[in-house]
């Protein structure tokens, strides 16, 4: 890799490839949660059962009921997920710089970006899901009351709320819900909890990452400081490995700011990895927010 990186189009060395996307993984929350599957390029047609099957008693001689769940399919398909870096070209002449800088920022852009999508972004396009539409919960009044309610939103849809994917927001609401003797409700130690604002509510699971923020629009939706959910209905997918291409005598948009590579004596790096994720039902979800929509 070392001799060809300066390639118009490759692949990253697999050991450095491999470690981006480990990395990435451990810091998407949703890639933390969601089942991961293998995905070929044209996508893949997933086979969803609604509804669970039934046992039944049967007496000697009488026919056994037939459990009869209906069946569906959902498309997962991958798009492509793209970071681009400006390099000066002295980076050229230090292979291993560039691999050290790859390795240092592409997981965090990967994951934010990622994160950022599936809670409440808008899709790339058909076979991608996300909760952006999912329902939002209020915690604005009564934080206690509003996780609960949470709770019995995914379980009334036939769900099991597994996890909560939390926003540093949403820690501020957690260590300032207290009981009627001012103690905090939602950590049993605050010397030693108080720090990570507890990693479970109501005994779930909790995964901060400030991607779980959405400030108010304009008026029109509340603030959004988290989401909960039944992750084990959740899969992503990824085709093959991180590929890279690179410039060192286009024009980049930056902006819309024009920067002629080759006049600035820089080189630009295009990373790109195909991503995919689709949940059995949305419903199995709820969006937190801080405040009600205007």
């Amino acid at each position: 890799m070392a001799n060809g990186i300066m390639t118009s189009t490759a692949t990253l060395p697999s050991e450095l490839s491999e470690e981006i996307l480990a990395n990435a993984q451990e810091a998407s929350a949703v890639m933390q949660l969601a089942g991961k599957v293998k995905l070929p390029g044209r996508g893949l047609a997933m086979p969803v059962i609604t509804g669970d099957p039934e046992a039944s008693f049967t007496a000697e001689g009488e026919e056994a009921k037939v459990s009869n769940p209906t069946f569906g399919v959902k498309e997962l398909k991958p798009y492509k997920l793209t970071v681009i870096e400006l390099f000066s070209n002295e980076f050229k002449e230090d292979y291993s710089a560039i691999y050290e800088e790859l390795k240092n920022r592409l997981p965090g852009a990967i994951a934010r970006k990622v994160d950022a999508t599936v809670l409440y972004g808008t899709a790339p396009g058909t076979g991608f899901d996300t909760l952006a539409d999912a329902t939002a919960i209020d915690l604005s009044a009564k934080p206690y009351d509003g996780f609960v309610d949470a709770l019995d939103k995914v379980s009334s849809t036939g769900g099991d709320l597994n996890a909560w994917v939390l926003s540093p927001k949403a820690r501020t609401l957690l260590l300032k819900t207290k009981d009627d003797q001012k103690r905090p409700l939602f950590i049993t130690n605050p010397a030693i909890e108080g720090k990570d604002g507890g990693s479970s509510v109501l005994a779930i699971p909790s995964v901060f990452t400030r991607a779980a923020f959405q400030a108010k629009n304009q008026g029109k939706s509340p603030e959004l400081v988290g989401v909960g959910g039944d992750w084990t209905s959740a899969r992503y997918g990824m085709v093959n490995d991180i590929a890279i291409s690179i410039a060192d005598q286009a024009t980049i948009n930056v902006e819309g700011t024009a920067i002629n590579l080759y006049q600035r004596d820089m080189f630009a790096l295009k990373c790109t990895l195909r991503f995919g994720f689709v949940v059995r039902d949305k419903g199995l979800f709820v969006r937190l927010a801080n405040g009600t929509q205007a």
